[in-house]
């Protein structure tokens, strides 16, 4: 006669031996029988407190996970710009404007992200920076070109240890540029013929391009403006007022320039 090996249970608990079914206790003298309840009844309450506590995690990872696919769900056009993301208290944030080619924090790196060449981290917080090594990794796992990644200061020397412990655990190369910066505004660059030479027909302007005179003006205009989690002090200081000044505009593209915001003085 055949019989099957009871069945065994993933380990659950930490500390835990495997289940098995059927389970049975086994009899001990009466005088004993009491001390095998109150095992097994504290036992069940740190079974109970494991229980509960994983069915919070899990809880809380499923409302994550619905909040994700309705924000992922959904984009949103703001004067010419899409812009697609995510920004889930506490989880995740990740920013993408497609057109321009950046991403401002990268969450827990969505794939969207990882195609985009410009990461602007805004703060070491794990739902702002946690996908870094991955976003970088999975570039170059499709061969793409290595990212430019702008962060605060403050952070650059923990980044680059960060880089070297992944490097060292995964035996691979992973390649990046990093720009310290401070708070993001990206601008547009044009060349607007200059006042004078606006009377100009055609002929006459190119005859003048032609013999070197310089025609136009170079002028930026303040585009997107990206701050993260911070306070709207940063306001007080005069040189971020290009911060409140950037407006959504089709760019069709322009070349991009990036500055740095200066921290309001102490």
């Amino acid at each position: 006669m055949l019989s099957s090996p009871a069945p065994r249970f993933p380990l659950l608990f930490p500390g835990e031996p495997p289940f098995r079914a059927p389970y049975l206790v086994p009899l001990r003298p009466a005088g004993e029988r009491g001390r095998v309840v109150t095992a097994a009844t504290s036992g069940e309450r740190r079974n109970a407190g494991y229980v509960s506590v994983m069915e919070r995690a899990l809880a809380a990872e499923e409302e994550y996970r619905r909040a994700r696919a309705e924000v992922l769900r959904k984009g949103v056009e703001l004067e010419g710009y899409a812009i697609e993301g995510i920004s889930i208290g506490g989880h995740e944030t990740c920013v993408i404007v497609p057109s321009l080619n950046v991403a401002f924090d990268i969450g827990r790196c969505p794939a969207r992200a990882v195609h985009q060449d410009f990461l602007f981290i805004t703060h070491a917080h794990l739902d702002h920076i946690g996908g870094l090594p991955m976003y970088v990794a999975t570039r170059g796992l499709y061969s793409l070109k290595p990212p430019t990644i702008f962060l605060p200061p403050c952070i650059k020397e923990d980044v680059e240890k960060l880089f070297d412990v992944h490097r060292s655990m995964s035996q691979t190369e992973l390649k990046l540029e990093i720009v310290p910066l401070d708070g993001y505004v990206i601008y547009s660059v044009r060349n607007k013929l200059k006042k004078q030479f606006a009377h100009l027909k055609g002929p006459q302007i190119k005859k003048l391009k032609l013999s070197g005179v310089q025609i136009t003006d170079t002028v930026l205009s303040p585009e997107v403006a990206f701050t993260g989690d911070t306070t709207s002090d940063f306001i007080l200081e005069p040189r971020n007022a290009d911060a409140l000044r950037a407006k959504d505009r089709d760019l069709r593209p322009p070349a991009l320039t990036f500055y740095r915001l200066r921290p309001p003085p102490a």
